[in-house]
């Protein structure tokens, strides 16, 4: 305001600025600032590793890590749609789901792991097969996933004490089969995750088969989900003791960043066979659900 000599317009002296001036601490605040974004621009680049299943398949992988040293490290298993955006300018590349979650952690400074379990078997979708067809079942992702823990615990920036596993849908029952204490290599198996973190995964063959976790449990679940519905999964949770969350007007992949609730008609499987499902982001929930595996992650590795 003119008159007032509270407000002034800011100008560069001329000259170099002196050490001291308002000039020198901008210029070191712009500095650390673009060097912040380029290190996480550079933290959310890729590598492609490989290891064998334990059944034996040549599995690749991506590995997503910090610019400092990891806190602990995020074996993250996709869905029934694999690792790869299908549709527009990502096609091909980690969805954006996934990417998300990477985003997240690596910002938190957790690695994360990506085992794609499909196309190293010839498969890129499973979501259109009805569960009873389908040819990667719950027994190939558990060797998938216990693979990769041993891979990470073997790597010379992890811990073999500092490992987590995540999973949405497909992965996230894949998650409670890779945690199933009933079974002889979950039990041999030397590595284990501090915590199991399953987004609205299928846990109706979990409850009915006695399911044991070897591992903290916890179950983020839409209420509206009718491709895997919360229900089993909240008895299950009730069953063996793991904490649930239920996000009110939430579908399935309620945690996407992208996108709308859509109705998939082409799915066989979920709650109302042949007449498709829903799908789809609350943005809510996600920021919920996000800050809820912050907090696992906090105390799993504290």
């Amino acid at each position: 305001m003119k008159g007032d000599s509270s407000w002034r317009t800011l100008r560069p002296p001329r000259g170099r600025p002196e050490r001291g001036s308002p000039w020198t601490h901008l210029i070191v605040v712009l500095v650390l600032v673009l060097c912040a974004d380029v290190a996480t621009a550079w933290a959310g680049l890729p590598q492609e590793v490989s290891f064998a299943s334990l059944d034996g398949t040549p599995i690749k992988a991506w590995v997503f890590q910090p610019e400092v040293p990891a806190r602990g490290t995020v074996v993250a298993l996709h869905g029934c749609g694999g690792l790869y955006a299908t549709l527009g300018s990502r096609t091909g590349q980690i969805n954006a789901r996934h990417q998300a979650m990477a985003d997240m952690l690596v910002g938190e400074g957790y690695a994360v792991v990506f085992p794609d379990s499909l196309k190293p078997r010839g498969v890129s979708r499973l979501c259109l097969q009805k569960i009873s067809e389908r040819s990667i079942d719950q027994t190939a992702r558990r060797s998938d996933a216990l693979a990769a823990l041993n891979w990470v615990a073997a790597q010379p920036w992890a811990s073999a004490s500092r490992i987590a596993l995540l999973g949405w849908s497909h992965g996230g029952s894949a998650v409670l089969a890779a945690t199933d204490a009933r079974q002889s290599d979950v039990a041999a198996q030397a590595v284990r995750s501090r915590v199991a973190m399953a987004f609205y995964p299928g846990c109706s063959a979990a409850r009915k088969s006695g399911y044991q976790p070897n591992a903290r449990l916890v179950l983020l679940l839409g209420a509206l989900d009718d491709w895997t519905a919360p229900g089993p999964c909240i008895e299950l949770g009730r069953s063996v003791g793991a904490e649930v969350h239920v996000y009110p007007e939430s579908h399935h992949d309620f945690d996407n960043p992208l996108g709308a609730v859509k109705h998939l008609p082409d799915v066989p499987n979920g709650t109302r066979p042949g007449q498709g499902v829903h799908a789809g982001p609350n943005a809510r929930a996600r920021e919920q659900a996000y800050a809820r595996v912050r907090e696992l992650l906090l105390a799993a590795f504290d």
